[in-house]
This record gives structure tokens, C-alpha cells and sequence, in this order.
């Protein structure tokens, strides 16, 4: 997703309330996708979903290896970042 406009990523992203309040909170800092869940009030299952489509964005990336089952640690990509900053300057929430 990155390659393309940026305005895709972001419409993308604010089209899901899901995907905003995982990339919100990973705005803030790497986390597990259960801790994610437990500070949101969403579901792991919705949570989880949103981690994977946010990480076929290149929006978020896993920080452990692919291999880990238990305690995966997901961060935010610089691209995320740049389009969770027009998101919240635009004030798109």
C-alpha cells in the first residue's frame, strides 16, 4: 500500500474502526496483539485481523520472528506513522 498516494493508506486505515484504534494504539508503541485488545475493548480476534491487514499495508510490522506463536510484539512502520499523523492533523477521527 505504501507505494501508492498516501491518501489510499489513509482511507484505507479510517475505514475500519478496527484498523484506527490498533494503528492508534500502536502509535504509542509496540505491543502484543492481546495488550492491544485489553486497552482498546475490542475483540483479539478483530484485533488480530486488523494487525494482519495493517501488516499487508506495510503499515505495522511484527518485531519478533515470524516462527513465535505465543507474545508477538507488533510496532508501527515509519510509513504508519506518517499516516496516523495525517489522520489525527486532519482530524479524521
Amino acid at each position: 500500500m505504501s507505494d501508492s498516494d498516501p491518501w489510499d493508506d489513509v482511507s484505507y486505515v479510517i475505514s475500519s474502526r478496527y484498523r484506527v484504534e490498533t494503528l492508534k494504539r500502536l502509535a504509542e508503541g509496540p505491543a502484543t496483539p492481546s495488550l492491544i485488545a485489553d486497552e482498546t475493548g475490542l475483540s483479539i480476534a478483530h484485533v488480530s485481523r486488523a494487525l494482519q491487514e495493517l501488516k499487508e499495508g506495510d503499515l505495522v510490522t511484527l518485531l519478533v520472528s515470524e516462527d513465535r506463536r505465543k507474545g508477538r510484539v507488533y510496532g508501527i512502520t515509519d510509513s504508519g506513522q506518517e499516516v496516523w499523523n495525517t489522520i489525527e492533523a486532519e482530524n479524521m477521527l
